[in-house]
């Protein structure tokens, strides 16, 4: 089992970290032990009390670090969802054929979701209320996602690869392959993420064609 499937199959029935513990510093233990809450929680069903019970420590320290509730929120999303176009944006760097520049993108894509599995869960796909920076931070970056998608399937037309007139339909398609798994992978499965990440950028890839025109 990797690092990172170890720490999206946490929850907040388990210890938390102290800090000192591992070498953690108290910031990164209230930032985990707050993902673990709203993961299972949601935001609207987490207390700053609660985070603070969890840990055995007062109110005051987690205002101290991160100012509100609304403040580990925000700065949950700022290392995890804020960073994805930007990540998606670098695998595609030294990358120039049209169809290696969409599997190298899908693949970057997959690898943050496998990483921050529960993070992009709770706030792609679960959705709850989110404070009102958050809700502006989600929007922005699917917007950034999409633009980056749509882009590249527009580079996939242009060679001739994808047929279809309706790119933004077909974003959305591949989009929501990408989003399911966060629901359903889990790290200790059968196979490892790399073979179950190769499967999914099979079955996108075949998909891209479209019918053969009659």
């Amino acid at each position: 089992m990797t690092a990172a499937s170890t720490r999206n199959r946490r929850t907040a029935a388990a210890p938390p970290a102290r800090p000192g513990e591992d070498g953690a510093s108290s910031r990164d233990v209230l930032l985990q032990t707050a993902l673990d809450f709203f993961s299972t929680r949601g935001f609207s069903g987490t207390s700053i009390r609660d985070i603070a019970n969890a840990l055995g420590v007062s109110v005051s320290n987690i205002y101290h670090y991160f100012g509100s509730k609304e403040g580990l929120w925000l700065e949950i999303m700022e290392y995890s969802v804020k960073t994805l176009p930007a990540r998606l944006e670098g695998a595609l760097a030294d990358v120039t054929d049209p169809l290696a520049r969409f599997e190298a993108l899908v693949k970057a894509h997959l690898t943050v979701s496998t990483s921050y599995q529960r993070e992009l869960r709770m706030i792609f796909i679960e959705q709850d209320r989110l404070t009102v920076g958050g809700d502006k931070i989600n929007h922005d970056v699917q917007r950034q996602v999409l633009a980056i998608y749509i882009r590249e399937l527009e580079a996939l037309r242009a060679a001739g690869i994808v047929r279809t007139e309706h790119l933004k339909i077909l974003a959305f398609n591949v989009l929501g392959v990408i989003n399911w798994q966060l629901r359903w992978y889990h790290g200790d499965g059968p196979l490892p993420a790399d073979d179950v990440h190769r499967e999914i950028i099979g079955f996108i890839l075949n998909g891209l064609h479209g019918p053969t025109p009659g």
